[in-house]
Order: structure tokens, then sequence, then C-alpha cells
């Protein structure tokens, strides 16, 4: 089948280890072929129950969450497993939530489902909860909770410290440097 005199032909020809150009038009067809493959959504992420993360996750795609994520999250669709934690801010155009989320949620659809534990508000134009799932925080409806303008932002940023400073043990130097910031709110 193989014969030593072709190999050592092929070495001997300069010509044949130059790589051939291909025809156009096979070129066409394979970019025409692979073009819907680089525009379809890509693949569902899964971050199993082992792994934790620490800082942002940022995706065009669908995230399941099975474990740890320190840092904010934002995706199309957001999975939260039963033994997931969340601490950070969460926005998705879906969110599904089994697990824990301490931080604000921002999502077209928001499901909280019966294991489902928020600590945190909730923005969303739809709504589901599920009888048995925990929630402490407010709930505010807006017809774009995804881009929501910077003024709201900071107005809740500064409502939550103030609820952190109420919160928080204080003795007389703490209560003094207290009250200046909670009195310039508008």
């Amino acid at each position: 089948m193989f014969s030593k005199t072709k190999i050592t032909d092929y070495k001997k020809n300069n010509d044949a280890a130059k790589p051939v150009l291909s025809d156009p038009s096979i070129e066409e067809k394979e970019i025409s072929f692979s073009a819907p493959f680089s525009q379809s959504k890509p693949a569902a992420s899964i971050l199993s129950e082992d792994l934790k993360v620490i800082g942002n996750i940022k995706t065009l795609g669908d995230i399941q969450v099975e474990g740890v994520v320190e840092g904010d999250i934002r995706a199309h669709l957001l999975t939260i497993g039963e033994s997931a934690t969340i601490k950070g801010e969460v926005v998705a155009d879906d969110v599904v939530i089994n697990g824990r989320i301490i931080g604000r949620v921002r999502g077209l659809k928001v499901r909280l489902t019966s294991t489902a534990r928020v600590e945190g508000d909730i923005i969303h134009k739809t709504i589901a909860i599920e009888s048995g799932a925990h929630f402490e925080g407010s709930v505010q409806r807006q017809d774009d909770p995804i881009n929501q303008n910077t003024k709201n932002s900071k107005s809740e940023t500064l409502t939550t410290d103030t609820a952190k400073m109420k919160s928080a043990p204080t003795n007389g130097a703490g209560a003094a440097s207290a009250s200046p910031k909670t009195s310039p709110l508008e």
C-alpha cells in the first residue's frame, strides 16, 4: 500500500510542501454554512454546587447556578438552583429562583419557587411567588426593569444605606456620624 519511494519523493519535491489554495466557491459555502452558528444563542452554562465564583458574571446566554456567586450576574435566562447562594445584584430577562439571593433582583419575568429565599428588592415587569417562598424586601413593578435609570438606583441605594445604618448597633460616636449622612435625602 505505501512505499518508501513516494515518501522520499515527497520530501524532495518543494512544491508538494506548499499549501494549495482552495477554490473560492468552497470557502464561500463554508462561510455561509458557519454563519448561522455564530449568530445563534450560546449554550446554557452551568455552575456546579462545588464552584464558588468571586466576581461579576455577564453573558448573553443562559446560566444555571448551583454553587456560590459573590458578585453581580447579568444573563438572558438565569436559574438559581436550590443549593445556590448569590450575594449581589441579579439582572436577567427571566429569573427563576429556587435557592438564595442576597441582593437586588431585576428582571422582566421573576419567579420565586417554594424553595426560594430572597433578601433584597425585586424590580420586575411580571412576578410569580409560589407558596412557601421566603422574601424580605420590596417589590416594584416597572415596564423596563432591565434598563433602570441611574436616578432611581441612586435614591434606592441611599434608602438601603440608611436602613443599614439604622439597623447597625451604634454607640455615641456612631450615632453622631450617621445623622449627617441620612439628612440630605432628596
